[in-house]
């Protein structure tokens, strides 16, 4: 049985079995997109980020390294993934065509997508996806003509996908619960003496078992001096006496994530490490007095740096205080479609969620990060997830 002959037979059995989203909430992201397209005046979009493709269909597997990719045009949505992927086409996605490749024979792609869009006279692309090769867009520009693409198609998707709808705000809620129960599981394990490893796989284990999917990034626990340098993680390190433990985790929940921060001390807190706790408070409460409709994300991010000054000229902050997120695959939970930071002109709408990725470090010594996903409503920030806002001593 070819994969072919797989498509069709699945397809008798089991076609949209587990289509993860309502049809008509599905409806209404097509018809939204499709209207943007039109005034933009762009024929058809081809999409290649995972959560692109989910957002319309519902396509989602955890196999996101391959190529694939999502044609939208005025009636219809043309789905192509290699023969492995057949199986989540068919039972999560909904499409008008599914179009196969042999997984080891990458020349089977350029046609049939040619094809598909050979038709259009303009099309979108999103230049900043990561999923959009050269190996592909190349023999098509090639193909097709280089003056048919535009790259402007992925700003339609992320305008509609920065504000959420009432079933995604419960996706997130869901997550956060979970999100809280793998934080409070892995503080408990703190303790001088145990590894990293141990407390990153407590966390797991409680997100896991409470009903999390595969996250889009796995448990971040880092210790002592690990934790003032940013995005490394667990590594088999010994927790000492009096050393901060940082913590950062996301379940995913329909593939919606939102993550958490927390840092608890295996013994007492120093000095040091409360003020960075309380500078981390005050920019929190600063930025979700911001986060209301007709402020920009600038705006905010102006007012959490002033918050910030007590520390900033000792401790590395990005820049992010806050970045969008939603519905994610690996390698990151991070949606991509806003930032809260300097010089970034968009307005805060009701029903945006943002991560608030608090951490202030200070070099080769320790950082203190806390952290909320924040939903903006008409009266500020309001935090989907429930973190207490406290730096655990685990005497």
């Amino acid at each position: 049985m070819d994969h072919h002959a797989y498509r069709r037979a699945l397809a008798e059995r089991l076609a949209g079995s587990e289509l993860p989203v309502p049809e008509a909430e599905l409806d209404g992201r097509c018809r939204r997109l499709r209207e943007a397209m039109a005034e933009a005046g762009l024929e058809a979009l081809l999409l290649t980020d995972p959560a692109d493709l989910y957002y319309l269909t519902g396509y989602h597997t955890f196999e996101v390294s391959v190529h694939a990719c999502l044609v939208v045009d005025a009636r219809c949505l043309v789905l192509q993934v290699p023969s492995i992927e057949t199986g989540p086409a068919v039972v999560t996605a909904r499409v008008d065509e599914v179009l196969g490749y042999r997984w080891e024979n990458l020349e089977e792609v350029i046609e049939p997508l040619a094809d598909a869009l050979a038709p259009h006279r303009t099309i979108g692309l999103d230049p900043m996806s990561a999923g959009l090769r050269h190996g592909v867009l190349a023999p098509l520009q090639a193909r097709l003509g280089a003056e048919r693409f535009r790259d402007d198609g992925g700003a339609l998707v992320d305008a509609l996908r920065l504000v959420k709808s009432p079933l995604e705000l419960d996706c997130l809620r869901e997550s956060a619960r979970i999100t809280g129960l793998g934080i409070r599981a892995a503080r408990e394990v703190i303790a001088p003496g145990v590894t990293d490893g141990a407390v990153a796989a407590e966390g797991a284990r409680a997100m896991l078992a409470a009903g999390s999917e595969f996250m889009s990034l796995q448990p971040i626990v880092t210790v002592g001096p690990r934790s003032g340098t940013i995005h490394v993680n667990h590594k088999r390190r010994v927790i000492g006496e009096g050393e901060p433990v940082f913590l950062e985790f996301g379940s995913a929940w329909e593939r919606y994530t939102a993550p958490m921060m927390s840092t608890a001390v295996a013994g007492r807190a120093s000095a040091e490490m409360r003020e960075l706790r309380d500078a981390c408070r005050a920019v929190f409460e600063a930025l979700c007095g911001a986060m209301r409709p007709g402020n920009t994300f600038d705006d905010a991010a102006r007012i959490g740096e002033a918050a910030l000054a007590s520390v900033a000229d000792r401790a590395f902050f990005s820049g992010v205080f806050g970045y969008s997120v939603g519905a994610q695959f690996p390698p990151s939970w991070v949606e991509g479609t806003g930032f809260i930071a300097r010089g970034q002109a968009r307005a805060f709408e009701a029903d945006m969620v943002f991560h608030l990725p608090l951490c202030p470090r200070l070099p080769g010594r320790f950082g203190i990060g806390i952290s909320d996903t924040v939903r903006v409503t008409p009266n500020g920030g309001e935090p989907l997830t429930d973190n207490d806002w406290q730096l655990h001593e685990r005497a």
